[in-house]
């Protein structure tokens, strides 16, 4: 009988009798939160991690404990260099990994910001759109050779894509006045319309992509939003859920935060979870794109699924990188 799990879930209870030795994952973003988390209770588990972070002396000393925890399961955590606001570190990462030529299992893009005051990455892109979708786009797609056939690839979007669907006429806020959470939710949807679409291109050889959402969780992510905002958004939350006769909103704790990352990267079979959209560890529903709903309900926007609109992102991302990617030869 297969084990259901829900948003108190924790790394540990999806993971439990699972032994992930001889896997090898990489995790974007080890340097706090959910990465450091993630990679954590996969190497716990046995699975050899390479954790990707830009300020690679954080990492080090926050996943000290990770790599002690690795050791009895036979697991290991390796760090490399990555800042996805800049794609010459992006492709120098890649290149390093694709020349040590070792194969994948999984790949998690955990890595990201959050209402990030205007601003532009090292090559010139929105921040947010450029970091959370345009950094992991050349990343990944660059990777996509050292990926085993049954291999997966998992998005970290968030329900922050009901903000916006994407703007391919204008990603950069060039003619529309720039709005934080605007910004934000254009990038997660840009998450997910990445999985939908790496998804179709890389499935004949079983390699299948999936978008998840990891909850209300206070990390660093939320360092450019104040006191007050975090507060006020909490008790709009709370008002919505009353009206409803629903019970106050809670944060989850971080290892539930990442449990939905490690259900779909290792737990969840691959037709389950291929091109969808998960959340508290399980494949949420589609929602009609003008549906109410509060911020803390489950539900993919039908646009963030949109198949035809996943490949018109994918088009304008090759534009915006200036390269094209194939899937590998058979």
């Amino acid at each position: 009988m297969t084990r259901r799990y829900g948003a108190a879930s924790t790394t540990d209870d999806v993971l439990s009798g699972i032994d992930l030795r001889g896997k090898r994952i990489l995790v974007t973003g080890v340097s706090a939160g959910l990465g450091v988390e993630t990679a954590r209770a996969l190497a716990a588990h046995g699975a050899n991690i390479v954790g990707a972070a830009r300020d690679l002396a954080k990492a080090q000393e926050i996943t000290r404990q990770a790599r002690q925890e690795a050791v009895p399961a036979g697991g290991s955590l390796e760090l490399t260099g990555l800042d996805l606001a800049n794609l010459s570190s992006v492709r120098a990462c890649a290149n390093t990994l694709l020349a040590d030529g070792r194969p994948f299992d999984v790949i998690i893009a955990n890595a990201g910001v959050m209402a990030t005051p205007p601003g532009k990455t090292a090559d010139g892109f929105e921040t947010q759109f450029g970091t959370n979708h345009l950094g992991h786009f050349v990343f990944i797609n660059r990777l996509a050779p050292l990926l085993q056939d049954g291999g997966r690839v998992v998005m970290l979007a968030s329900s922050g894509h009901r903000f916006a669907d994407v703007d391919l006429d204008d990603p950069g806020f060039e003619r529309t006045p720039y709005e934080p959470f605007v910004a934000y939710g254009r990038s997660k949807t840009a998450n997910i319309l990445f999985a939908v679409e790496f998804d179709r291109r890389h499935r004949a050889r079983g390699v299948r992509a999936t978008a998840v959402h990891p909850g209300g969780v206070r990390t660093e992510l939320g360092r450019h939003m104040s006191e007050e905002h975090h507060t006020a958004l909490v008790e709009t939350i709370n008002r919505q859920l009353a009206s409803e006769g629903k019970p106050p909103f809670e944060f989850k704790s971080v290892p539930q935060g990442a449990a939905t990352s490690v259900w779909a990267a290792v737990v969840a079979s691959p037709e389950e979870v291929g091109a969808r959209y998960c959340e508290n560890c399980h494949v949420s529903d589609v929602v009609a794109d003008n549906a109410v709903i509060t911020p803390v309900s489950e539900g993919v926007r039908r646009y963030a699924l949109d198949p035809a609109r996943a490949e018109a992102l994918w088009r304008k991302s090759e534009e915006m990188v200036g390269e094209s990617f194939n899937p590998p030869t058979l």
